[in-house]
């Protein structure tokens, strides 16, 4: 089996949401998408270049095998994947808003296959050997003691074979509480290089609050000996109108980007498609490389319906380049 760049871990899952604006309670019909944090992440690293495999836990059903199919589509590994003939698909319904209304999701993931995954169903040494960065977000230590474990066992041995590891903040209030998630990831960071996070994510888990966000980003560097942190920065000028971009720091600068207004189809996954081009860029190029794409190509993953990135490489060059407003003729 050819090496990956990028083992990513984490729970796929179902997404069920009523058209045309319809409440839950109105739905008559619902469409359905597959998504997940790692593996919107590795679709997005995919897409651009890397080569990624995605480690998760699936009943044998046709809703497991939908969530497969789904990242093999985008050419992502499922080598590794745990087959179980017990447990289920988790699954998530998503309302969309309009002003004043808010987006909402309503999460029906208990007992999934992944929160009940157990350390000795997961041959790290395997599946990590020969790759060079290990993804892994606080969605999937939210799920239950065993995904903590495997967590925890898949990032000791990543660092023990020199691997880069990266670690989305990602706190969800639904899956658990500040201070659970402050107690459990608050040592966890010690063996993270790259954080990628928001700035209520950083005052909810840690506790932490700069005075402006590069502030911010530098006192995380200096208490947890990040390689680097990435925070990304949404203004909502309405629910389907933001402007987007984001910051990094290495400990020694602060690297800046492109400010996106964005026509918001689904902002499901931005985040995550900003991990995965930074990752891209990060393993391919430099902090700059790695901030630029992560930007450009969040920002266009954000104007397609689903949690999946489904923007091209050029696509994310052209933009870079100051195009995409015109029709592509």
């Amino acid at each position: 089996m050819a090496t990956k760049d990028l083992i990513a871990f984490g729970e796929a899952m179902v997404r069920l949401s009523p058209p045309q604006f319809r409440r839950l309670e109105q739905a008559t019909s619902l469409d359905i998408q597959i998504g997940g944090s790692e593996l919107n992440t590795a679709v997005t690293a995919q897409r651009l270049g890397l080569s990624t495999s995605f480690v998760t836990r699936l009943p044998t059903n046709p809703l497991g095998r939908m969530a497969a199919n789904k990242a093999r589509e985008h050419g992502v590994d499922t080598s590794h994947v745990v087959w179980t003939d017990r447990d289920r698909v988790g699954l998530y319904f998503m309302e969309f808003g309009a002003n004043p209304r808010a987006s909402s999701v309503l999460y029906d993931r208990a007992h999934s296959a992944i929160s009940t995954v157990t350390p000795n169903e997961l041959d790290w040494p395997r599946i990590l050997d020969g790759a060079r960065c290990f993804h892994t977000s606080g969605i999937t230590t939210a799920l239950s003691e065993g995904a903590r474990k495997a967590v925890q066992e898949g990032i000791l041995k990543a660092k023990e074979k020199g691997l880069l590891v990266s670690f989305d903040l990602n706190y969800r209030k639904k899956l658990w509480s500040q201070e659970e998630a402050r107690a459990f990831l608050t040592p966890l960071m010690d063996d993270i290089d790259l954080l990628f996070t928001t700035e209520e994510d950083v005052a909810r888990v840690f506790g932490i609050q700069g005075e402006d966000y590069p502030t911010l980003a530098s006192d995380l560097i200096g208490r947890f000996n990040l390689r680097a942190v990435a925070i990304t920065l949404r203004e909502n000028l309405s629910v389907w109108r933001n402007h987007w971009t984001g910051i990094a720091h290495d400990g020694e600068r602060l690297y800046t980007g492109n400010t996106y207004e964005l026509e918001l189809v689904d902002r499901v996954g931005g985040g995550d498609a900003f991990t995965g081009g930074f990752l891209y860029g990060y393993l391919s190029g430099n902090m700059q490389k790695a901030l630029d794409y992560a930007i450009a190509v969040s920002s266009l993953a954000q104007t397609n319906p689903g949690d999946l990135n489904w923007a091209t490489h050029e696509e994310v060059k052209r933009l870079l380049a100051g195009g995409g407003k015109r029709i592509d003729r």
